[in-house]
């Protein structure tokens, strides 16, 4: 196995043209913004860098971006938030045409969110036996226990009932640098129950597709993801043909190099390079 080279951000910056930069666990946790976050998207943008942010989240880029401002990002600091909320809207409203209203939509999501339902025409409900489509788009299971979503599920997923993910990490940080259960462990748990799933988000492809289709006039290779997941961020990239960068912030901040080594072998991703955190 190849040795992941340690980077500089100055170095990738000098590097690259085009990044591809997650949300949670390299810009921000549930606390906040992480220290000279902000100022290292400041500065590629300063340098004439396209920054696109690239996010597992059931909600919009638009939301996302607004919520970002909050916690004292500048707007001017990157050029698009692109969600796999975004993918999905795009993907689904072209094939479910005008048919979209008479769906009833189960969605499991955290804060009430119901945004891809809504703006997809879908009648939101609560019953999992009416339910004709279940998206999946976020998790409160810090403190929703986890066998509360599987019974809640259950009656869509033994009748065979499409589910859409809309967020596919597995794990989710929260507050004190802790992880629970995220979306993704929710939707792998529907599929146990016997549900079918449809996946968006990274690693899978359409949202690299995406982002490529609004900067093409940056060849791949002088495009870089940043990303604090190997199971999603590396491995995403890896499958899409782009430079990746891992940092040590995060849901591995706590993992040794040895263990970052089987994560790797394990999901076939291994990083191009490897940064402690994203800060000039």
């Amino acid at each position: 196995m190849r040795t992941v080279q340690h980077i500089t951000f100055a170095a990738l910056a000098a590097r690259y043209d085009a990044f591809f930069i997650d949300q949670f666990g390299v810009l921000r946790d549930d606390e906040g913004a992480y220290t000279g976050a902000n100022a290292a998207l400041r500065h590629l943008k300063a340098l004439g860098k396209t920054v696109i942010i690239l996010s597992n989240s059931g909600r919009s880029g638009e939301y996302n971006a607004e919520r970002l401002v909050k916690l004292g990002f500048d707007r001017a600091g990157f050029d698009h938030f692109l969600t796999s909320g975004d993918v999905a809207y795009s993907i689904l409203a072209n094939e479910t045409g005008g048919n979209a209203g008479a769906m009833r939509c189960l969605t499991i999501s955290s804060g009430g969110d119901r945004n891809l339902a809504e703006r997809l025409g879908f009648e939101s409900t609560e019953d999992a036996t009416r339910a004709d489509i279940v998206i999946i788009s976020g998790s409160e299971a810090e403190r929703v226990p986890f066998s509360t979503y599987r019974d809640r599920l259950r009656p869509a997923a033994e009748r065979g009932v499409l589910c859409y993910c809309t967020n596919p990490d597995r794990h989710k940080l929260v507050m004190g640098g802790v992880t629970a259960p995220g979306a993704g462990s929710i939707a792998l748990a529907y599929e146990t129950l016997g549900g079918p799933v449809r996946w968006f988000g990274k690693p899978y492809p359409a949202i690299y597709q995406h982002a490529q289709s609004l900067i093409s006039n940056i060849a791949a290779d002088r495009i870089v993801c940043i990303g604090d997941s190997i199971e999603h961020d590396i491995a995403g990239a890896v499958g899409a043909g782009l430079t990746s960068c891992l940092v040590r912030t995060g849901v591995l901040a706590t993992s040794s190099e040895s263990e970052l080594a089987l994560i790797s072998e394990a999901h076939g991703a291994l990083p191009d390079f490897l940064m402690e955190r994203l800060t000039p």
